[in-house]
């Protein structure tokens, strides 16, 4: 499965209710609502970088290996060790708050967080 290209968020379900799980803000989550995060994939095998960026130029960027343990970083800038692993044609990571899983369908960029039994999902399309 191809991971590789630039994808802009398209549509956000759950953002509020997700977000508020994780304790942010309600000025964090406001400027979020509607946020046009691109997210740039590099994909080599099993090596892949993601980077998100923010608008005003905020960037976050983690390099890992699937199957090996790497240093990442949250979106709030925290760091973490987590073993990133592929269960089919989806990338999963576990964060320190939340379950991450990433596929691409139909072209989009497919990502899913769940913690405490809220579900949030962010589709983004691809535009290179």
């Amino acid at each position: 499965m191809a991971f590789s290209g630039k994808y802009e968020v398209a549509s956000q379900e759950n953002y509020e209710e997700f977000m508020n799980v994780l304790k942010y803000s309600a000025d964090v989550i406001e400027k979020g609502r509607n946020a046009k995060v691109i997210t740039e994939v590099t994909q080599n095998g099993n090596n892949f970088t993601w980077t998100q960026i923010y608008p005003g130029g905020k960037t976050m960027k983690n390099a890992f290996v699937i199957d090996q343990e790497s240093e990442m970083e949250t979106m709030d800038g925290k760091k973490f060790k987590a073993t990133v692993k592929m269960e089919g044609n989806k990338i999963v990571c576990d964060f320190p708050n939340y379950h991450h899983t990433s596929e691409i369908e139909g072209g989009n960029l497919v990502e899913t967080s769940t913690c405490a039994g809220v579900t949030y999902k962010r589709i983004s399309k691809k535009i290179a």
